[in-house]
């Protein structure tokens, strides 16, 4: 028989003496009352960089899909299997969320496997291969960039698939159509996991801005700008 990870077990021991017994009574709430998340994260399946932690978040404050490289698909009811877009009808059809946030984050594994050309399947299916196929075109322009280091690309393409996955959300009708509305704000975002900067893209011009903490309350503007 498998023994259970020690790290776990020690982990949910903490959890249950911690967190569990100072918010027994948020959680009993939840419970009896379900959960009311006015966000939706998308973001990658790297575990440095989980969202919940990133925004010192609640139980039941954030609706959190992770998959690689925070990726959206188009809209495309074909029958198929959709993880994504299932969590994603959910979250807009049920819970009725107010803010979509896609998350992208600085040296990602996915990111760097569509930068690879000719890189050796992981396993028969390539499941990694074909889901980094939906930013083929991006790929292979950022990659031909002989001008760019290898670093620049890999930051210029994180970034750019934030942009994809946004325009692939308004696909979705239900997203289109609330949107327009005003019913639903949509949102991308990129952390750099070495500094704990977040750069928060400009639904303007589509610049990544750094949100620097300590302005926040100073109720000051985002402290740089980047055009990546």
């Amino acid at each position: 028989m498998t023994t259970f990870p020690t790290s776990l077990a020690q982990g949910y021991r903490d959890f249950m003496q911690g967190r569990f017994t100072v918010e027994t009574e948020r959680y009993q709430t939840l419970a009896r009352e379900g959960q009311k998340p006015e966000t939706m994260v998308i973001a990658c399946c790297d575990s440095r960089a989980a969202p919940e932690m990133i925004f010192n978040a609640l139980p039941g404050e954030l609706f959190v899909v992770r998959n690689v490289a925070n990726l959206v698909p188009p809209y495309k009811p074909d029958g198929e299997y959709h993880s994504t877009s299932a969590a994603l009808e959910f979250a807009v059809q049920s819970l009725r969320v107010k803010n979509i946030l896609v998350l992208g984050h600085g040296r990602c594994g996915g990111i760097s496997a569509a930068l690879t050309s000719g890189a050796e399947p992981l396993s028969p299916g390539d499941f990694i291969g074909k889901w980094m196929g939906l930013l083929g075109p991006a790929s292979e322009a950022v990659g031909s960039y002989t001008f760019m280091t290898g670093t620049e690309k890999q930051t210029a393409l994180e970034r750019i698939s934030i942009r994809y996955s946004l325009n692939n959300l308004r696909s979705f009708p239900c997203v289109d159509i609330l949107e327009k509305k005003g019913r639903l704000a949509l949102h991308g975002a990129w952390f750099d996991i070495s500094t704990g900067e977040l750069w928060v893209m400009n639904a303007q011009s589509g610049d990544f801005e750094r949100l620097a903490p300590e302005m926040l309350a100073e109720g000051m503007e985002p402290a740089g700008k980047d055009k990546a």
